[in-house]
């Protein structure tokens, strides 16, 4: 169970289905939706303002999630926050991917399925057009994203939802092993499941090439 606490008589909600770490911490008004996914050492500190995490959305590790008195943090359906965040008062809206290691700040508004790129600064009062890319210190949008962009996202999304249900049924703490036993399993996920971004293009770009080429190699020969 995670480390929860209330605070002016306030306490946290978790519903039934989200998976919060153990080793993450939740303080005063801090509400998680359904089939969330919250990772070891993430802070969600609802002691000024309320921090509501939508159904399905992820904080993953090492995130911390505050604001400033009488407002709110928002993550809405779907969003997705990569290890190491700092969200400070603002609204991920639906379906956003929040990069690893970026810091979106007080009053910022991400339009739905926006994406932050990694180390990306978002300064106060930023708005982020639904479907584009910010990226940079300060960030700038830069262009719209693709469908392939977005594809990819939702899968990415999908893979953290079900971590939550794996983790809801199977984990649990454990000793160390002192020696690699023989034959050893491997956790029940592999690149069928998710690739990095440069890699999903790589396949789009080669499904693409198949399609266009009528199933045959570039000099010809079939496929």
């Amino acid at each position: 169970m995670a480390r929860v606490y209330e605070i002016d008589s306030v306490v946290p909600v978790i519903d039934p289905t989200a998976f919060v770490h153990p080793d993450a911490v939740l303080v005063g008004d801090v509400v998680i939706g359904p089939r969330c996914y919250i990772g070891p050492l993430v802070s969600l500190r609802g002691d000024f303002g309320r921090i509501t995490v939508g159904p399905g959305a992820n904080v993953q590790d090492g995130c911390v999630v505050h604001c400033f008195p009488g407002t709110d943090t928002v993550i809405e359906e779907d969003g997705h926050v990569g290890h190491g965040a700092i969200l400070h008062g603002c609204r991920v809206g639906r379906g956003v991917l929040v990069g690893m290691n970026a810091v979106v700040m007080d009053g910022v508004d991400l339009g739905e399925y926006a994406f932050v790129a990694a180390h990306t600064f978002v300064k106060a009062g930023t708005a982020v057009p639904a479907r584009h890319l910010i990226t940079g210190s300060p960030g700038v949008v830069t262009r719209e994203l693709t469908d392939t962009e977005l594809a990819w996202k939702a899968n990415g999304t999908r893979v953290y939802q079900d971590l939550a249900a794996r983790s809801l049924a199977s984990l649990r703490p454990a000793t160390a092993l002192t020696a690699v036993e023989p034959d050893r399993r491997r956790v029940g996920t592999d690149t069928s499941v998710a690739v990095p971004l440069h890699t999903y293009r790589e396949r789009d770009r080669e499904h693409d090439r198949e399609q266009n080429t009528g199933g045959a190699d570039a000099n010809g020969a079939p496929l």
